[in-house]
């Protein structure tokens, strides 16, 4: 059973059951619960509030009764601060510039290919929608024995989709890049006829009758759900009710967490991408841990509708791909406002083709980078290729005490999971939890949420002034300032492999942008990139890769 808070069983007494009299009533209770807030009051100043407060109990009792769903959001909308400056103008792809490319003699030679080059081969007829969805799902499922990523195949709606997708192509109709392109979807997303168990055993057989917008939008775009994918229990790590979710890299260890699936999937060349969610790096850490290159977009730039919430100001959703090229074909397809989720936006995005970025400027921080030596190489490619970094401090901000934002947002969350008790029912327990977390977060006062949104409003402020004056910001991925930063400001950010530790880990760098301006930043990313091959190694993983190259 969950303890009451201290707060309600304090206000809960009634001056006579605290054993004072009409006049003089014991607040000893509520002494205890206003310091433990930090606070001091006289006994006078207690003795005033006790009766309010005790009407507010029953006030709370009041609101929850009124049912609300986990995707219900608040009445107040987050929403990123604008730039200070316009990014670049760059360069817009052209369906013309799909490269030229000939059907490989074994199609196993595809499990590594990226969106355009299965995108040429789809248009002009050389491998059917058909072909290439078997032959990822089978390489899905094969994988899926050793590494433990997928929660659902949805085997039938793909093979539907195909057909109809070759029957396009039959009459003409080509409905873009993703057009008969494979993927999975994290499975805190909704799709019609499939489980959607947000990883957790009291959900393993929840069904949501809907399709997420990104669903619906890839299904507009012509790509292919082949796989519902793991993710840890109500997006925290990567243990699921099912098991652990391993790397493609090194089996020992675990694929991180929360998009714990879609990043081992895509990793090991299961799929050619797959959609993850980040609120707390629930993106860029398992893409670290599976070598992938991915983007999490601005806040507000694809729309959460359909899928779980966790907190109604840092939930994102973003593609997990095999090269920064790539995320931008998905991003293309998933992004714009929705009526069904309000935080969503209309903001311009092309798809940016190959440009130069000679003289472009990029902020590091030098103190940082001596703490990671490993990952400075990218100093030196970027300056290769023209770029010219220059040291710059982020805000100093009490970042981790910000966190309360998350942490009392989830417990809204999942409140009435909390009250009925259904929290001892997942698998991962311990202090650091999502159970203890939920029961902690009902000791954040109000009045200090909001005061922590405040300060955010700060550090926004200050973000967009460094910004003004940078194309992008580089910092190693592990690095907690800057992911804890831009995920409470909302700014997009790329991550990708750059090396690998002795255990044959892949080690990943972050590319930061500025808001709604991921078209400057892909292409920076996409330049950088061209110029190394992190991105073009393989997991030595058997049957992954035979080779081991």
């Amino acid at each position: 059973m969950i303890p009451f808070t201290l707060g309600i069983i304090c206000f809960l007494l009634s001056p006579q059951e605290a054993g004072g009299g009409e006049d003089k009533p014991d607040v000893t209770p509520v002494k205890s619960a206003t310091e433990f807030a930090g606070l001091e009051f006289t006994d006078k100043e207690l003795a005033e509030l006790l009766p309010w407060a005790q009407e507010n109990i029953k006030g709370f009792q009041a609101l929850r009764n009124v049912p609300v769903e986990n995707s219900l959001a608040p009445a107040t909308l987050f929403s990123p601060h604008r730039p200070v400056s316009p990014a670049r103008s760059i360069s817009n792809f052209s369906i013309d510039d799909l490269p030229s490319v000939q059907r490989p003699q074994d199609l196993k030679e595809l499990y590594w290919a990226e969106i355009p080059t299965l995108s040429s081969l789809i248009k002009t007829g050389q491998v059917s929608c058909v072909e290439l969805t078997q032959l990822f799902l089978t390489r899905l499922r094969e994988i899926d024995q050793q590494l433990h990523c997928v929660i659902s195949f949805t085997e039938k709606r793909a093979l539907a989709q195909a057909v109809l997708l070759d029957a396009d192509l039959a009459q003409g109709k080509y409905r873009g890049p993703l057009h008969g392109i494979p993927y999975g979807v994290k499975d805190l997303c909704s799709v019609k006829g499939t489980k959607t168990t947000w990883g957790a055993m009291p959900f393993k057989d929840q069904v949501l009758d809907q399709d997420a917008t990104v669903v619906k939008r890839l299904d507009e775009a012509g790509a292919i759900l082949i796989a519902k994918l793991t993710l840890g229990a109500l997006a925290m790590g990567d243990i699921w009710y099912g098991g652990k979710t391993l790397s493609p890299w090194n089996t020992d260890f675990g694929s991180s967490g929360s998009s714990a699936g879609s990043a081992a999937a895509v990793g090991a060349g299961a799929i050619p991408f797959a959609i993850g969610s980040e609120t707390l790096g629930s993106i860029v850490s398992p893409s670290t841990r599976c070598g992938n290159s991915s983007l999490r977009p601005t806040f507000g730039r694809v729309s959460k509708h359909g899928a779980m919430a966790l907190s109604w100001t840092m939930d994102k959703l973003g593609p997990i791909c095999r090269s920064l090229k790539d995320t931008a074909f998905v991003l293309s397809s998933i992004h714009g406002s929705d009526p069904k989720d309000l935080s969503a936006v209309d903001e311009h995005f092309d798809i940016p083709a190959d440009v130069s970025v000679d003289g472009w400027k990029v902020g590091y921080s030098a103190k940082l980078f001596e703490k990671y030596p490993d990952h400075a190489t990218v100093l030196a490619e970027l300056k290769s290729i023209g770029v010219e970094l220059i040291d710059t401090d982020l805000p100093d901000y009490p970042l981790w005490p910000l966190m309360i934002i998350l942490f009392a947002e989830s417990a809204a969350a999942f409140d009435d999971f909390t009250r009925n008790n259904l929290d001892d029912e997942l698998v991962e327990q311990g202090s650091q939890a999502w159970p203890n977390t939920f029961r902690v977060a009902r000791l954040i006062p109000a009045v200090d949420y909001i005061r922590a949104q405040r300060i955010r409003s700060l550090l926004m402020r200050d973000m967009n002034s460094i910004f003004g004056g940078l194309d992008a910001y580089v910092s190693p991925a592990d690095d907690f300032t800057s992911l804890g930063i831009t995920n409470l400001t909302g700014h997009p950010a790329l991550v990708a492999p750059c090396g690998f530790e002795q255990n044959n880990m892949p080690r990943s760098i972050t590319l930061t942008g500025h808001i709604y301006g991921e078209s400057q930043l892909i292409a920076l990313g996409r330049a950088w990139q061209e110029h190394s091959e992190y991105h073009l190694q393989r997991p030595p993983l058997k049957p992954l890769d035979e080779t081991g190259k």
